[in-house]
């Protein structure tokens, strides 16, 4: 794995530790930069960035313009989560605006290693993630040469689908698969309950979008996430 990182954000996402990365597709777009701000100052230190392209799935987020205007704004670790058709093609571009780790499906390639080492060229971590029915072993030749795997627990592309129980097994799986200093994010559904599941399932970091950006105090839902993780990955 290549430890050269960008640790100039307020995290390296290498250190082991429990995080909940909200989701910024749930956020109020007309109150972009207030939302960020107020999640990050209630403690949040990692940002998701949900890029979606209308080819791979069938709905159009945003694109790199809209991460550089966030970026000088903002000392979270971007956590980018390509849902697109061509991740390499667009990997400079989403690394210029200020990402700090790039993650491409695998669903989208038959060339995964030629897509890690172009994100790799532009100074990026690089995570890989795999659909609700998507096995382990399509991933387990490019694992050792990630900082992240990412399950999906939901189908990519809608959010506020309901968690999907059947993905906590892969969860468990990769767990006994990653290094210390990899990280095992989720994505999809989580909430109090579920975000619980995954964390005894051995997830650490936990993508949350409607759970906190739809809550009437989205400071109080983070940081309640944030402790139900703890909890459970505890015992």
């Amino acid at each position: 794995m290549n430890a050269e990182l960008n640790t100039t954000r307020a995290i390296d996402l290498r250190e082991k530790q429990i995080r909940v990365a909200p989701s910024l597709l749930a956020a109020d777009f007309a109150q972009l930069g207030e939302q960020v701000s107020l999640i990050e100052r209630a403690g949040a230190d990692v940002l998701h960035l949900d890029v979606m392209d209308g080819h791979f799935v069938p709905n159009i987020s945003f694109g790199p313009g809209l991460i550089a205007h966030l970026r000088p704004h903002s000392k979270m670790f971007f956590d980018t989560h390509l849902m697109i058709a061509e991740p390499a093609r667009y990997a400079e571009a989403f690394a210029q605006a200020g990402s700090d780790l790039i993650t491409f499906h695998i669903e989208v390639t038959d060339k995964p290693a030629d897509v890690i080492a172009e994100i790799r060229k532009h100074n990026c971590g690089v995570g890989v993630a795999i659909n609700p029915t998507t096995n382990v072993d399509a991933i387990e030749s490019v694992l050792p040469s990630v900082d992240l795997v990412l399950v999906m627990s939901v189908w990519p592309g809608f959010g506020g689908q309901s968690f999907i129980d059947d993905v906590l097994p892969k969860v468990e799986q990769l767990h006994g698969m990653l290094s210390h200093n990899q990280r095992l994010e989720i994505d999809g559904g989580i909430d109090p309950t579920t975000i619980a599941k995954a964390a005894a399932a051995g997830a650490d970091t936990f993508v949350a979008g409607t759970s906190i950006f739809g809550s009437p105090d989205s400071a109080e839902a983070y940081r309640n996430l944030c402790k139900c993780a703890a909890e459970a990955a505890s015992g």
